[in-house]
């Protein structure tokens, strides 16, 4: 049997372990999503949502792309917050970098790569933002590691510069906004700590909208 047919195989052990339990279990999926996390994160596949959170379907709203880029103009990226912020009422937001990301090297060293010369220069304009400090870091791998981080800190004041974010988070129905780190060696999430809210606040007169 090919790859592509095992597919389905393992489809139809996934459906009977599902239900082996609880008959109703897809039944009950019918019926709509009340998930408490938006998870934005890499395309990688190496960095599965659900799994590494230890949830079921259901329980996360997942956007991915390449190197967990949060674009003010991407339509993609900002329907989905939206949508989650206020239809799904998500409790929290996390942006989810890995290291050892793809996206994040070839960014470092600028080589055409076609269509994704636009996206990936998002994560030059962090390289920019933050090269004091990147050059710094005369280790190579510790320098790309350290982007990783820099990167989900920006995405994450991204996520924060939102309307929807802001008002859901003024009316308390938004707990926050939050930066992880999947290492993709050892498989455990590394919770940045960022305090959103502290680095929004050094730009509210540029970011952070009216209450009325």
């Amino acid at each position: 049997m090919d790859r592509y047919q095992q597919i389905f195989e393992n489809n139809k052990k996934w459906i009977s372990e599902r239900t082996a339990d609880n008959k109703e279990y897809f039944k009950n999926m019918e019926t709509g999503q009340r998930p408490d996390f938006l998870f934005i994160g890499c395309s990688d596949s190496r960095v599965p949502a659900n799994e590494i959170m230890g949830l079921a379907p259901g329980e996360v709203f997942v956007h991915r792309n390449v190197a967990n880029i949060v674009s003010n103009i991407d339509i993609n990226i900002q329907s989905v917050i939206e949508y989650a912020v206020q239809h799904l009422h998500v409790k929290y937001i996390v942006v989810c970098g890995h290291y050892h990301c793809g996206g994040i090297k070839a960014a470092m060293n600028p080589s055409d790569l076609g269509l994704l010369n636009g996206w990936l220069r998002n994560i030059s304009d962090v390289y920019r933002i933050h090269f004091d400090e990147l050059a710094s870091i005369k280790d190579v791998e510790l320098r790309q590691k350290r982007l990783v981080e820099l990167n989900v800190i920006e995405q994450c004041l991204n996520v924060a510069k939102s309307a929807a974010v802001q008002k859901a988070y003024f009316k308390g129905e938004l707990r926050g906004v939050y930066g992880w780190v999947y290492d993709v060696g050892t498989g455990e999430i590394i919770d940045l700590k960022i305090d959103i809210r502290s680095i929004a606040n050094k730009f509210r007169e540029i970011y952070i909208l009216n209450k009325d």
